[in-house]
């Protein structure tokens, strides 16, 4: 009698170019629709990461050579000592921070700027917005939510930052109709976006996740990052917190090696393009 094992297609860390840092994990001032947490009824959540824990990652990672410190949640901002760990990272190289932009107006935009002036790197920031309608946008994400996100993308424009709008393909539509409705709005707002300003990926659906591994890939999350949460290191922001992504305590010790066997590394594979770092080689 013959056995067959299934065995999971594997990644392997190529290079630690992106260290993520989930400053939340479930602090948020929305409850979008399409999100792949699984918040809790309070929005009073919390669980921040404390700055002792983010200095010792970057000490510990000092000898990687990371490009870009990645400041996720849930929503990042909400963070009490979120200036601080900007400075912080800023300290080390470029910060991108994820973020659904209710916290960004132009006094804040204009704060920020000084912060980035201090130092020699950059900020740029992935700004969530999934659709170009008002009320389609506001049926994902809350009444009023499209309207702060076009009024943060105004703020972040006349400052100059490097803007990346991340846009999550809920209504399933056609990707150029997407890029071109967005490039309207951006151009509204003062802001001559190029291809590479948009990020659109494919909706993770929990309640119908994909199943089924192609077993190709040009580029993964996990190949060049790691993410560090107040509860370890995991393989990637997706599989935070969640033991079948933990890779290790710290970055003193972890693992390099990632079975790719969820229905969330499934999804990332048909994605086709990272969904949580920035692709370079787009802005070359």
């Amino acid at each position: 009698m013959k056995t067959t094992i299934c065995k999971a297609p594997a990644s392997e860390l190529k290079e630690l170019n992106n260290l993520f840092i989930e400053l939340t994990q479930k602090n948020c001032n929305q409850r979008c629709k399409h999100c792949y947490i699984d918040f809790p009824l309070s929005k009073k959540v919390k669980d921040f990461i404390s700055p002792d824990m983010v200095k010792q990652a970057l000490q510990d990672t000092k000898d990687d050579k990371i490009i870009c410190v990645y400041l996720t949640g849930a929503e990042p901002m909400t963070h009490p000592d979120f200036n601080n760990i900007l400075r912080l990272c800023l300290k080390r190289t470029n910060v991108c921070i994820h973020t659904n932009g209710t916290f960004i107006n132009e006094k804040k935009a204009r704060f920020l700027k000084k912060v980035e002036e201090e130092s020699n790197f950059e900020i740029i920031f992935k700004l969530s917005m999934d659709h170009w309608d008002e009320l389609k946008s506001d049926d994902l994400r809350g009444r009023g939510a499209y309207r702060q996100a076009v009024y943060a993308l105004k703020s972040l424009v006349k400052y100059d930052f490097n803007i990346i709008l991340c846009i999550t393909n809920y209504y399933k539509e056609d990707k150029k109709v997407l890029i071109e409705q967005f490039r309207q709005i951006c151009a509204k707002n003062g802001f001559a976006a190029e291809k590479h300003n948009f990020v659109i990926n494919e909706y993770y659906d929990r309640s119908n996740p994909v199943k089924e591994f192609d077993g190709e890939w040009s580029s993964l999350d996990c190949e060049y990052g790691r993410i560090l949460t107040a509860k370890g290191v995991y393989t990637c922001p997706f599989l935070a917190n969640d033991h079948r992504g933990r890779c290790g305590t710290s970055f003193k010790d972890y693992s390099v090696k990632t079975a790719l066997e969820t229905d969330c590394c499934a999804s990332c594979i048909k994605n086709k393009e990272l969904l949580f770092g920035i692709n370079y080689k787009l802005f070359e």
